[in-house]
C-alpha cells in the first residue's frame, strides 16, 4: 500500500555495514595511506607522473564535462522538469531557510576558503596565466579567476548529484546512494558488482577530496596557533590537530545531522559573516564594496570566456594544474559526498528551489568573502608591499593571517580565523564520515544514519588518508591526489546525468517507475 503522504512503502532491511563497498573502499584507501608513509618518495613521483598523464591528455576533459554538467542542472530547473518534487508530490522540507542554506554552504566549503581567499588573488596578480603581471588588467582577473574557481560551475556538480540521489531515494523509493541513480540504465544490477564499483569509486574520490581541504586546513591552522601561541609548525602540532578534528568530527557525526552538523554549520556562517565584516570595516570599506561590484560585473561578463577556456594556444601546462584542474577534480571528488549530504537535507524541495539555492546561496556568500579578502590582499600588494605578496604567493598558508596582522587588533581576528578555520574543518570531516558511512552501508530508510561504529571508523580513515599525504608531500601532493582520484568518478557522473533524464522524461511521460528492487507493495504512479 502506499502510505497517505503518497510516498511508496519500501521493505525495510535492517541498518547493516554493505561489506563490499566498506571493504573494498577501505581497504584501497588504507593501503595507499601505508604507501604514503612508507615509501613517502616513490609515492610522490609515481603521483606526479600520473598528474602529469592526465592534465596532458585529459584537461580538455575536465574542462568540457564541468561545463556541461553546469548546462545540465540549469536546464532541468528552468525545464518542465523544474516542478518535480524531491519527495512525494505533498511532501514539505524538513528544514528551515536559513538551516538548510546554512548546510548547503559550510558543508560544501571547507577550510580552504579562507586559504585560497588571500593566496589565490595574489598568485595569479603576480602570475597570471596570461598577459602581463602586476598591471591593472592582472589586478582585475585575479580575483575573477578566484570566484571562476570557487563559482557556480562547481556548485553545480553539487547540484547534479544531490537532486539525482534525492530523487531517486525520496521519490523513487530507492537507497540512497550513488548506485539508486544509475537503476533507469542498468536495472537491478544497481545490487550487483557495478553497483558495488561505482559506490566504491564515489568513497574513494570523497575521502581524497575531504583529505584535501582537511590538509589545507591542518596546515593553515598549524601556522595560526604559531601565530597566535608560538606552537612551532611541523608534523607533531599538525598530528594534534588531525586528532583534534578528527575527535570532534566523530562526536558531531555520531550526534547525527540535526544535534551536530546543523549547529555546527549554523555558528560557523555566522562566526565567518562575522570575521568578513571586520576586514569590511577595518579597512576601506567604500574601496571593498566598490571592488565587490567590479568584481562582479567582471565575472559575469567573463564568464563565458573562462568557463572553456583550455589555452590550446600558449597553455600554461603548471598554471592549469595548480587551478583550474585541480578545482574541477576537487570539485569532482567532492561532488558523491556533498551531493548525498545535500540530498539528505533537501527532501520536500521541488527540483527548481533545489538547483537555485544550491547555485546561488552559498555562491553569494562565496563572492563576498572572496571579493573582501582577495581585495584587501591585492590592495596591500599594489601599494608596495611586496614581503606580503611573496608570502601569500609562496606560503599560502601564511597569507591569511599575514593579512589579518596589517589590521588593528589581530589578536581578536586571528582568534576568531582559527576558531572559523577549526569549524569549517570540523564540519567536513563530521558530514564526510557520516556520508561514508552511509554509503557503504545499507540502510532501512533514506534518511537513517550508518551505525555509529562505522562513522567513527571512516573519521579515523580520514584522519590517517590526511596524515599520509601530508606525509608524502604536503598540500601540492594532496592537489595532484585529487585530480588523479577525480578523473574515475567523473564517468560515473556522466552516467548520473544520464539515468537522471532518462527518469525525469519518463515521469512526465506518465510512465510509472518503481524498481522491483524496492519491493513495495503497490506501484506508484508519477505524482507530477
Amino acid at each position: 500500500m502506499s502510505s497517505v503522504s503518497g510516498e511508496p512503502q519500501v521493505a525495510k532491511e535492517p541498518n547493516t555495514v554493505n561489506r563490499v563497498t566498506f571493504a573494498g573502499s577501505a581497504a584501497v584507501i588504507l593501503v595507499i595511506a601505508l604507501w604514503g608513509m612508507l615509501a613517502p618518495d616513490h609515492a610522490a613521483d609515481t603521483i606526479g607522473v600520473l598528474v602529469g598523464w592526465v592534465s596532458e591528455g585529459l584537461g580538455w576533459y575536465y574542462i568540457l564535462i564541468a561545463t556541461a554538467f553546469l548546462v545540465f542542472v540549469v536546464f532541468l530547473a528552468v525545464s518542465k522538469y523544474g516542478k518535480i518534487t524531491l519527495g512525494p508530490a505533498k511532501s514539505t522540507p524538513d528544514y528551515g531557510l536559513f538551516a538548510w542554506g546554512s548546510m548547503l554552504f559550510a558543508a560544501g566549503i571547507g577550510v580552504d576558503l579562507m586559504f585560497f581567499s588571500v593566496a589565490e588573488p595574489v598568485t595569479q596578480y603576480l602570475d597570471p596565466p596570461q598577459g602581463d603581471p602586476e598591471t591593472l588588467d592582472a589586478a582585475r582577473e585575479a580575483v575573477v579567476w578566484t570566484l571562476f574557481h570557487y563559482g557556480i560551475t562547481g556548485w553545480a556538480m553539487y547540484a547534479l548529484m544531490g537532486m539525482a540521489l534525492g530523487y531517486f531515494a525520496f521519490r523513487r523509493g530507492l537507497p540512497l546512494a550513488i548506485r539508486s541513480a544509475l537503476y533507469p540504465l542498468i536495472g537491478r544490477r544497481i545490487h550487483g558488482r557495478p553497483g558495488h564499483a561505482v559506490d566504491i569509486a564515489a568513497a574513494l574520490g570523497t575521502v581524497f577530496g575531504i583529505a584535501t581541504s582537511l590538509g589545507i586546513g591542518v596546515v593553515q591552522l598549524n601556522f595560526g596557533l604559531n601565530f597566535l601561541f608560538g606552537i612551532p609548525q611541523g608534523t607533531t602540532a599538525q598530528i594534534g590537530l588531525i586528532a583534534l578534528a578528527v575527535l570532534m568530527a566523530t562526536v558531531s557525526a555520531v550526534a547525527g545531522v540535526d544535534k551536530g552538523i546543523r549547529r555546527l554549520s549554523q555558528l560557523n556562517v555566522v562566526l565567518a559573516l562575522g570575521l568578513m565584516v571586520f576586514i569590511l570595516f577595518a579597512g576601506d570599506p567604500v574601496y571593498l564594496l566598490n571592488g565587490l561590484v567590479l568584481n562582479i560585473g567582471d565575472y559575469v561578463s567573463g564568464f563565458s570566456d573562462m568557463t572553456l577556456n583550455t589555452f590550446a594556444y600558449d597553455r600554461p601546462v603548471q598554471w592549469l594544474n595548480d587551478w583550474t584542474l585541480f578545482f574541477w577534480a576537487w570539485w569532482i571528488a567532492w561532488a558523491p559526498f556533498v551531493g548525498l549530504f545535500l540530498a539528505r537535507i533537501s527532501r520536500g524541495r521541488t527540483i527548481r528551489q533545489f538547483v537555485a539555492a544550491t547555485l546561488v546561496i552559498p555562491f553569494l556568500f562565496t563572492l563576498a568573502f572572496l571579493s573582501v579578502f582577495g581585495n584587501s590582499a591585492l590592495r596591500l600588494v599594489r601599494g608596495g608591499n611586496a614581503e606580503f605578496g611573496e608570502i601569500a604567493a609562496n606560503a599560502p598558508e601564511q597569507g591569511f593571517y599575514t593579512l589579518l596582522a596589517q589590521y588593528p587588533g589581530v589578536t581578536f581576528s586571528a582568534g576568531l580565523a582559527t576558531v572559523v578555520g577549526l569549524l569549517f574543518y570540523v564540519t567536513s570531516a563530521d558530514s564526510g564520515a557520516l556520508v561514508l558511512g552511509n554509503l557503504t552501508s545499507r540502510l532501512p530508510t533514506p534518511t537513517t544514519d550508518a551505525l555509529p561504529w562505522v562513522r567513527v571508523f571512516w573519521s579515523i580513515v580520514i584522519g590517517v588518508l590526511t596524515l599520509a599525504m601530508l606525509v608524502v608531500g604536503g598540500v601540492a601532493t594532496l592537489q595532484n591526489a585529487t585530480i588523479i582520484m577525480g578523473l574515475p568518478f567523473s564517468v560515473v557522473m556522466i552516467l548520473v546525468m544520464w539515468g537522471l533524464y532518462k527518469a525525469l522524461s519518463r515521469e512526465k511521460s506518465g510512465e510509472a517507475f518503481l524498481p522491483k528492487s524496492a519491493e513495495p507493495t503497490e506501484r506508484v504512479e508519477a505524482a507530477d
